[in-house]
């Protein structure tokens, strides 16, 4: 048994959160759209033809932004393409993910069912094989509220009160050579503050984030994000950061280090942010979007095989369907508190993506929809995390991973939600021994325990399905206490706990 001991001290706050860290992602990729969130054939399918039992669940998670439609996909989108009747929309190649695309969904399906759905819509334009003008025309015909072409020609399609978007991509992963359109950090870097001029004349309240390298080890990071920050700092609001992580050899202390990595690539971008800052003199503030981040390569090997071509065109296939388990619960709970101990400078992140495609939501087609084990460190993260993020002093034993030594067997974020609670999110990321916490809560009066929430289970690779989709849940914990204004608790091996505590 190892012992891990927390300073939570009422007056060191890190930021106040914002909301938007437990943010989502969908893209016209697989069956993340169709028979994901649409299917106008589905028992439970409203007047849209969008599936109610999806939405119940994305209720649930209280996602506070989905960014849209892309991804890959964007870069070769046509946004025109999605509007006016149905029946009338062209099918499309979908060179990025190698699908047929109906466009039976597009902004007007998707901006109402984020409506349905409590978000707010994150809105992404193509600089790939388009540019300015058609980004400056779906703003028009998104925002603006009639008498203009764009905007009334929104009002003809059904929709009379704009959606008022306020927060678009100018583009996606144009660092990477796979991008359709990929371009050069100048050739993006001009086009993209063209594009932010344009857009913020229209309307100078819209927030906007400028591709930043979609990975650290991408070889032109960071010099990349310096030269993009160079043409669009003053233009632009947030600067996006892309992440995946894998674990292939089966090395649990390995994968469970690497939000290690993810803290480092967010405090480089954070210091290029500052560098650039200082270097034009700006009294102008930019942020990291973490805008994609998941678990990803349980499914690699059967969507190469479609991904070669060898299928043909078919459309919505079944593409990047991790099945997750219980090991990736401790992996989504380390990144979510490295977001919120980075909470100063990150303040949009979006799990990639929110249904079937590396999801914590899944569906089968005519059928059921249930939650991946993913979803729940999600959820309670979204529900409890939300307030100022404390700045913990914490001593843990530690082990020596593949990416750095002295990883802390206690992965741990704090947030005091300002409503009398605070509230500790922790992993024991040791596979061998308990490991016993006390944390010192100093300047917070009279503490009580009113939840201790655990998610454990004994087989590492347990998943849910739908015939079995409670295998890994949330339970309630047992044997937290609080003596002499400390809180104590015993932490199985491999494990995921939420501790609230009351104040005065």
């Amino acid at each position: 048994m190892k012992k891990a001991s927390v300073i939570a001290n009422k007056n060191y706050h890190i930021a106040s959160i914002d909301s938007r860290i437990y943010g989502s992602f969908l893209e016209h990729l697989g069956r993340a759209v169709y028979t994901g969130i649409y299917e106008p054939d589905h028992p439970t399918s409203d007047e849209n033809g969008m599936r109610q039992d999806v939405i119940d669940l994305v209720r649930e998670l209280d996602t506070p932004v989905c960014r849209y439609p892309g991804g890959n996909f964007v870069s070769a989108y046509n946004w025109e393409d999605g509007i006016g009747p149905k029946d009338k929309r062209p099918t499309r190649l979908d060179l990025a993910w190698h699908t047929l695309e109906n466009n039976h969904v597009g902004i007007h399906e998707f901006a109402n069912w984020c409506e349905s759905v409590n978000t707010e819509l994150m809105l992404a334009v193509n600089l790939g094989s388009r540019g300015l003008d058609a980004a400056r025309n779906l703003l028009e015909y998104c925002n603006h509220p009639e008498g203009t072409a764009w905007s009334d020609l929104r009002i003809a399609n059904g929709r009379k009160k704009p959606w008022d978007i306020k927060l678009w991509c100018l583009g996606n992963e144009m660092d990477g050579n796979w991008q359709i359109g990929h371009k050069t950090a100048d050739e993006y870097g001009r086009l993209a503050a063209n594009t932010a001029r344009a857009m913020k004349l229209y309307d100078k309240t819209i927030e906007l984030v400028v591709c930043g390298s979609c990975g650290s080890e991408m070889s032109t990071f960071p010099e990349w994000d310096v030269t993009v920050l160079e043409h669009t700092y003053d233009l632009v609001n947030y600067i996006s950061l892309h992440s995946y992580f894998r674990n292939p050899e089966k090395h649990t202390g390995n994968f469970l280090a690497l939000n290690h990595r993810v803290e480092e690539y967010i405090d480089t971008v954070a210091g290029v942010i500052a560098y650039v800052k200082e270097k034009k003199g700006s009294d102008h503030d930019v942020y990291i979007s973490f805008d994609e981040w998941n678990v990803w390569y349980h499914s690699n090997e059967e969507s190469n095989r479609f991904l070669d071509g060898s299928q043909g065109w078919v459309h919505a296939p079944s593409l990047l369907e991790d099945i997750y388990n219980f090991e990736d619960v401790l992996q989504v709970g380390c990144i979510l508190n490295s977001f919120i101990r980075r909470s100063n400078i990150v303040k949009i992140a979006c799990i990639a993506q929110l249904v079937n495609v590396i999801a914590p939501i899944m569906t089968e087609k005519a059928g059921k929809a249930w939650r991946q084990t993913i979803y729940y460190p999600l959820q309670l993260a979204s529900k409890y995390g939300r307030g100022k993020a404390l700045q913990l002093k914490t001593s843990s034993p530690s082990y020596n991973a593949k990416v750095g030594d002295n990883i802390p067997f206690l992965d741990i974020a704090g947030v005091d939600n300002e409503d009398g609670v605070i509230t500790f999110f922790a992993i024991n990321r040791n596979g061998k021994e308990k490991l016993d916490i006390d944390i010192s809560l100093e300047g917070f009066k009279n503490p009580k325990i009113i939840g201790h929430t655990t998610i454990h289970n004994d087989d590492i690779e347990a998943v849910n399905t739908v015939n079995d989709p409670e295998k890994v849940i949330p339970i309630k914990g047992t044997g937290a206490k609080i003596e002499s204004e400390k809180v104590y608790a015993s932490f199985k091996p491999y494990s995921y706990h939420i501790l609230r505590v009351e104040t005065n």
